[in-house]
């Protein structure tokens, strides 16, 4: 399922081929949205024009066809095809599920909400996991801008909680961040709002000179669901977990830990540090049974600092 546009090469005046013919056809852009699983494929297979039996032999052809693209423009991006959405698509715009043209609007509609991968030619067994990830991040955020929006006007200074919270939001993330040591973070948000729970999850990197790299996609959903919890009061938990770069931190080889845990809770609309012992408890305790379970090994877990100010400006 590709969704591509090109133009037709032409000829120069001496009947040969115009030497900038291939540069339209480069430099477009196609996308393939592709069917992960079983069932979603089973589902596709109800319209006859789909065309294929099973789907090791559909993520066979689609491998090829990415391949194949990836020769011809000069980007190919892939985005996660759901069944269950394209019938909702068809039936909210009013087409025919079972036609190619509709299967292709389908894929411009979800490439342009921007849950797509680039294809460089990985394998399909590494692409889709990077694709399924990047869709629940994106139906996350999305998830969380709807919540974000009904969360009303800020009390404080009037302005719209999706302006206000995530402002305030963004503060505390990079008040953490600043205050992190040259190495490895791992950032991670929970929230439990009445429509079920949600987790955002970011990945930054400090240089010993202070540097700052943070991907940006992860850093907007994760405000975001801190936002929510800030706006809303919903329930939830912040934990960065940190490994220090080579040389700045305790020695493995002395017997100290790797890596250094600490945590926030988030309740009314607040963060509240975690103890040593509070972090040790969330760590060690199967969330399911509440049975214990050993630490980590080369983990340690500490207390979290207070967290930076997170009041409105207007408060």
């Amino acid at each position: 399922m590709a969704h591509i546009r090109g133009r037709r090469a032409g000829r120069d005046g001496r009947g040969g081929r115009d030497r900038h013919e291939a540069a339209p056809l480069r430099e477009s852009a196609g996308t393939v949205a592709v069917i992960a699983d079983e069932a979603g494929f089973a589902l596709m297979r109800r319209y006859g024009t789909f065309g294929f039996s099973d789907h090791r032999s559909y993520l066979h052809r689609t491998e090829a066809l990415l391949r194949t693209l990836a020769g011809r423009h000069g980007h190919t991006a892939v985005a996660l095809f759901d069944p269950v959405g394209f019938a909702d698509f068809c039936e909210r715009e009013r087409l025919g599920p079972d036609s190619p043209a509709s299967r292709a609007r389908y894929t411009a509609e979800i490439a342009a909400r921007g849950a797509t991968v680039p294809y460089e030619g990985q394998p399909l067994a590494r692409l889709v996991p990077a694709l399924l990830a990047e869709h629940v991040r994106w139906e996350t955020w999305e998830l969380g801008a709807d919540l974000l929006a009904a969360a009303g006007t800020c009390p404080s200074c009037g302005d719209p909680q999706a302006r206000c919270a995530f402002q305030r939001a963004a503060g505390v993330l990079a008040g953490i961040l600043e205050r992190a040591p040259a190495g490895t973070h791992h950032l991670v948000c929970s929230l439990i709002p009445e429509t079920g729970p949600l987790t955002a999850a970011l990945v930054a990197e400090r240089g010993g000179d202070g540097s700052l790299h943070v991907a940006e996609p992860e850093a907007l959903v994760l405000c975001t669901l801190l936002a929510v919890a800030l706006a809303t009061g919903d329930p939830g938990g912040l934990v960065l977990r940190s490994t220090a770069d080579a040389g700045t931190g305790p020695s493995p080889d002395a017997g100290e830990p790797r890596e250094e845990v600490c945590g926030w809770s988030l309740r009314s609309g607040r963060l509240f540090p975690l103890s040593e012992g509070g972090v040790f408890a969330a760590y060690c305790t199967d969330a399911y049974t509440g049975e214990p379970v050993p630490p980590e090994r080369g983990v340690a877990y500490r207390a979290a600092p207070q967290p930076p100010p997170s009041a409105c400006a207007g408060a």
